[in-house]
């Protein structure tokens, strides 16, 4: 049983990296099934109209610097689309507004 339980915890670490990397294969004009078929099936959704925003929380990312070496941190991501195509994206937050020509904008996360 003990055997079993590294390669496991290696397939779930590497499955969580593979999810944020996909989100590299996000750009603007692609549609949602585009999106989906990169990313996976989002946490969350709104929908306001034309627009819908997608969300993907707390995903596992890891960048490599020559100071610190390896590191792991968590973020969250989101997708905009107008007309089932992307319009905007990235690492952050959605607000949503209650009138204005985009009912939702992304607040990038800075690092």
């Amino acid at each position: 049983m003990k055997s079993a339980i590294l390669p496991l915890l290696a397939i779930l670490i590497l499955t969580s990296c593979a999810t944020v990397n996909s989100m590299r294969n996000l750009r603007e004009g692609i549609t949602k099934e585009e999106v989906i078929t990169a990313a996976g099936n989002p946490d969350g959704f709104h929908r306001n109209g034309e627009y819908e925003a997608l969300q993907y929380t707390d995903l596992l990312i890891n960048g490599w610097s020559i100071f610190s070496g390896l590191s792991w941190s968590r973020t969250d991501y989101s997708v905009i689309l107008k007309n089932d195509q992307v319009i905007e994206y990235g690492p952050g937050k959605i607000i949503k507004h209650k009138k204005n020509e985009s009912p939702y904008t992304l607040i990038q996360k800075q690092y």
